[in-house]
C-alpha cells in the first residue's frame, strides 16, 4: 500500500532556497517548454494546390467586370490561402543548459518558499485505491507532481488514471511542471539527484 517515509529530509539551499530576483528567465523556460511540445499540425492550401479553376471564369475582354484567369485566386471564395500555414513550421525555442537548470531551480525555490514541496516516499502494489488514499490523507486535493528516481510499473499502473496526478523522472523535470503544480511529492533519493543534477551534473 502507499505510505510515507518518517525520516526527515533537509532540502539543499543551492537547489530550493535560490534567489529569484525577477521572473524573466523562468518566463522563458516556460514557454520553450510549450513552443517544443506545439506540433505545426495545421496546414493551407494555396492557390496551386486546390483542385480545380483551370477553367478561365469568363472572357478577357468585353464583360465589363475585372479579369480574372482561375477561380482559385485567393480572393475569392473557394480559392487558394495566401501565407497560410504549411505544416513545416519550426516553433522550438532553444534554451542553454545552464539557463534551464537555473530556471528549474528557480521554480523549485518558489514551490518551497510556498511550502508546496513535501518528501515522502510513495510505495504502491499497483492499486489506484492506495494513491487515492495517500493523496486523501495528505490532502492533496489538487494537481499534484510526484517526483521520483525511477518509475515503477506498479506506481505508474497506480496513478494512470488518476486526475490531476502526474509522475515524473528527476531528472526530467521542468519549470512547466513544478509551476503547475499545487502540490509537490520528492521522493527521499530524488532530492539528492536533482541537488546533484542541477548543480553540475551530467544528466
Amino acid at each position: 500500500m502507499a505510505e510515507t517515509t518518517p525520516k526527515t529530509v533537509t532540502l539543499p539551499k543551492t537547489t530550493f532556497a535560490v534567489e529569484v530576483e525577477n521572473h524573466e528567465l523562468l518566463k522563458l523556460a516556460y514557454d520553450s517548454y510549450l513552443a517544443n511540445s506545439r506540433q505545426a499540425s495545421a496546414t493551407t492550401l494555396k492557390r496551386g494546390e486546390v483542385s480545380g479553376g483551370g477553367k478561365k471564369p469568363w472572357k478577357q475582354k468585353g464583360t465589363g467586370r475585372a479579369r480574372f484567369g482561375s477561380s482559385r485566386n485567393p480572393i475569392w471564395r473557394g480559392g487558394g490561402i495566401v501565407f497560410g500555414p504549411s505544416g513545416n513550421e519550426n516553433y522550438t525555442k532553444k534554451l542553454s543548459t545552464t539557463s534551464k537548470r537555473v530556471a528549474v531551480k528557480q521554480a523549485l525555490s518558489l514551490a518551497n518558499k510556498a511550502k508546496k514541496i513535501v518528501v515522502k516516499d510513495v510505495k504502491t502494489t499497483g492499486k489506484t485505491a492506495e494513491i487515492v488514499k495517500f493523496l486523501t490523507d495528505n490532502k492533496f486535493t489538487r494537481k499534484t507532481l510526484i517526483v521520483v528516481d525511477e518509475k515503477t510499473p506498479e506506481l505508474l499502473r497506480a496513478t494512470n488514471n488518476i486526475q490531476n496526478v502526474l509522475v515524473v523522472r528527476s531528472t526530467y523535470l521542468s519549470v512547466y511542471h513544478i509551476l503547475n503544480a499545487d502540490n509537490i511529492v520528492l521522493s527521499t533519493k530524488s532530492v539528492a539527484t536533482i541537488d546533484a543534477w542541477l548543480n553540475g551534473g551530467t544528466k
